[in-house]
């Protein structure tokens, strides 16, 4: 855990209590998944810190030897799952990611469910895919995926393009993608849109997002049936602040809601680099 503290995920323990899982670097910068534990009536305080990694990178040679960053967490029944990006260095481009996942019991430590991927490169997405939100409502899996449409060469090196996909699952771990976008590019000038938050709120399905041209901003859209989505970014209700750890640019949200009060847990500058921040949503009314 020498830097970062990036892509924050909370899972309920107790109370007021929360673990937060986020992804740290190593002095060789490959990503680790550790967390803390947090009162969020005094949130401001860390009551615990991991011992060791709950993810770590994967053997020489697989998807995830250059990094192991947790995603996002589902739980259904007594199993835990929880979504990771692997990604592997690269010569002609940086790297390239994927998705896999780890599984626990409830109490239980998390162990790789394979040590392949779940979702990688394939014929209709030759580049790359990564930062995923999964839930499960009623026996149907739902899954919503950065999704990599290209490289391009700059002055300063390759620089990627990526939006937002869906996908489908009975179980969870075999998925259907038929290229559905949920959330396109907005203009030519945005080229990365990424780490999907979805809530259902009723018949509304709501999420947000990162997605950036100059610098990253958190985003937000609507949809009726999580398949179809509206952007509403000038709805978003957080911006950077003028000056401290997040003033140069917010991303990486996860949002969830705990006695009556909805949070977004999110990243600042250096993507990471400062750490995470915790935002309280405010009522209009």
């Amino acid at each position: 855990m020498r830097s970062h503290a990036t892509v924050p995920i909370a899972e309920h323990v107790s109370g007021d209590l929360f673990r937060i899982y986020f992804g740290s670097r190593d002095a060789s910068q490959r990503s680790h998944t550790g967390y803390v534990i947090v009162d969020l009536s005094s949130p401001a305080r860390i009551l615990e810190v991991a011992r060791s990694p709950v993810l770590v990178p994967g053997n020489l040679g697989e998807f995830d030897d250059s990094g192991a960053l947790a995603s996002w967490l589902t739980v259904v029944g007594p199993t835990r799952y929880l979504y990771y990006i692997g990604w592997n260095l690269g010569v002609t481009v940086p790297f390239r990611n994927a998705i896999g996942l780890a599984t626990a019991s409830v109490d239980g430590p998390f162990s790789r469910f394979a040590a392949g991927p779940l979702i990688d490169r394939s014929m209709t997405e030759p580049h790359f895919v990564g930062s995923c939100c999964v839930l499960h409502e009623a026996g149907l899996w739902h899954m919503w995926y950065l999704s990599c449409v290209g490289w391009t060469q700059l002055a300063d090196g390759p620089r990627h393009r990526y939006h937002i996909k869906y996908a489908s699952s009975d179980d969870g771990i075999h998925w259907r993608r038929d290229g559905r976008v949920a959330i396109g590019f907005a203009n030519e000038q945005e080229y990365a849109i990424s780490r999907p938050s979805v809530v259902r709120d009723g018949e509304l399905w709501r999420m947000w997002y990162a997605y950036r041209g100059d610098r990253y901003r958190i985003g937000y859209a609507e949809s009726a049936d999580g398949l179809n989505w509206t952007r509403l970014d000038h709805a978003v209700g957080i911006a950077s602040s003028e000056s401290g750890w997040d003033c140069e640019m917010i991303e990486y949200p996860y949002v969830f809601d705990h006695g009556g009060q909805r949070y977004m847990l999110y990243n600042g500058n250096g993507y990471g680099k400062t750490g995470f921040g915790l935002a309280v949503l405010v009522s209009k009314a």
